[in-house]
């Protein structure tokens, strides 16, 4: 799910990276985990309290932010190689392995009630015939594709129109577009009680950004910082990202839960980074 939402991030970072547009591909995907944690999160604890497995805080959120410290430690050079990129699309796929062997070994604790319950719901998968679901992957697809492409050339003509940077478009306007699959999803798991998805799916799809989206960006063209990573001001934007994604271990570490003030304070420090990259403007 979690890779699945993250699609959106992937192909326009893709495509701005084709395009030579490098700081939109970085800002899209730094912004992007900002957003996650701190507006997504945020805005789905204020609707609900929102609860999680313990592995989420003694596992994966430290893996979020190991890897959150190894991008800035690699970007230190004002560019991201084919090197790092392979480092890093390597970390991705040694991410699945490792959540693959955890699954499996887990399901062979399964109860024969759960097992039930698996079976009807695959039952209930059946009534959508094969070709229909190829037919669906395919479009969703090219949906993906085709609005990633308009959404890149759109942020370009604004960045021309407002004479703003990529770094600054990049950071807001499409890592926010980018981010409204994660909202939606997250929102809708909280409406269900679906709490381990809701923040799962954030959690994930911050890994995926930084390890599968820079990673294979970079792999296809390598990533330059103009001016210089510490200069172009982008230092501070990752550690935003660092100390955003620390957030949620903080608020969650006794009580593996959020409450409503955690959602308040993720959404002000939201409010908070944007106006800092307003001020940049002035």
């Amino acid at each position: 799910m979690a890779f699945g939402t993250s699609a959106p991030e992937f192909v326009v970072s893709i495509v701005s990276s084709i395009q030579n547009k490098s700081m939109i591909a970085m800002g899209n995907v730094v912004g992007s985990n900002i957003c996650n944690i701190a507006f997504v999160l945020g805005l789905t604890s204020v609707f609900r309290p929102l609860s999680c497995h313990r592995s989420v805080i003694k596992r994966d959120i430290p893996i979020m932010l190991s890897i959150s410290v190894y991008l800035l430690l690699i970007s230190l050079d004002s560019k991201l190689s084919r090197f790092d990129g392979a480092t890093l699309f390597s970390g991705i796929i040694l991410y699945i392995c490792f959540n693959y062997y955890v699954a499996v070994k887990k399901s062979k604790n399964i109860s024969s009630v759960n097992s039930v319950t698996s079976k009807s719901a695959t039952n209930r998968m059946e009534y959508i015939s094969r070709p229909g679901q190829i037919v669906r992957i395919v479009a969703g697809i090219a949906g993906v594709v085709a609005g990633a492409e308009l959404l890149v050339n759109s942020a370009v003509s604004i960045m021309h129109v407002f004479g703003v940077s990529e770094k600054f478009i990049g950071l807001t306007v499409v890592a926010f577009g980018t981010s409204l699959p994660e909202l939606a999803t997250s929102l809708v798991a909280a409406i269900k009680k679906e709490m381990d998805i809701s923040i799962g799916n954030l959690v994930g799809s911050n890994v995926f950004n930084i390890l599968g989206v820079l990673g294979a960006a970079s792999l296809i063209r390598p990533i330059s910082i103009p001016g210089g990573f510490i200069e172009s001001g982008l230092l501070i934007d990752y550690l935003a990202m660092i100390l955003i994604s620390l957030l949620p271990w903080l608020m969650m570490k006794k009580t593996f839960s959020t409450r409503r003030k955690d959602g308040i304070i993720l959404l002000s420090c939201y409010m908070g980074y944007l106006a800092y990259l307003a001020s940049s403007l002035l």
